[in-house]
C-alpha cells in the first residue's frame, strides 16, 4: 500500500508543480509522476531537517516542503529531458 500512496502523491505533486511552472514543460506524464514522488521524498527530507516531524491531522509545513521541492525537480527535469530526449523529439 505503501507504494500505492507513493504513486497517488508524486502523480499529484508532479501535476501541481507543472501547473505552478510558467509555459510549456515536455516531459511525459509518467517522468512528472517519477519527479513528484522525488519531490515528495525530498520535501520530507529537508522537513526533517528543519525540525517538522509527523503531527497529528494534516501537516501543512511538510507538504509545502513537499511541493516546493517538487516545483524544482520538476522544472530542473524538464530542462535536463529538453536537453536530452525532447530535443530530438520536437526539433525533428
Amino acid at each position: 500500500m505503501g507504494w500505492l500512496w507513493a504513486i497517488i502523491v508524486g502523480f499529484v505533486l508532479g501535476l501541481i508543480a507543472k501547473a505552478i511552472i510558467p509555459g510549456k514543460q515536455h516531459s511525459p506524464l509518467w517522468l512528472t509522476t517519477i519527479f513528484g514522488m522525488l519531490g515528495a521524498v525530498v520535501g520530507n527530507s529537508i522537513a526533517r531537517a528543519f525540525g517538522v516531524e509527523e503531527t497529528a491531522g494534516i501537516d501543512w509545513s511538510r507538504h509545502l516542503f513537499q511541493l516546493i521541492a517538487a516545483i524544482i525537480i520538476v522544472a530542473l527535469g524538464d530542462m535536463l529531458y529538453m536537453a536530452t530526449l525532447g530535443k530530438r523529439k520536437y526539433h525533428a
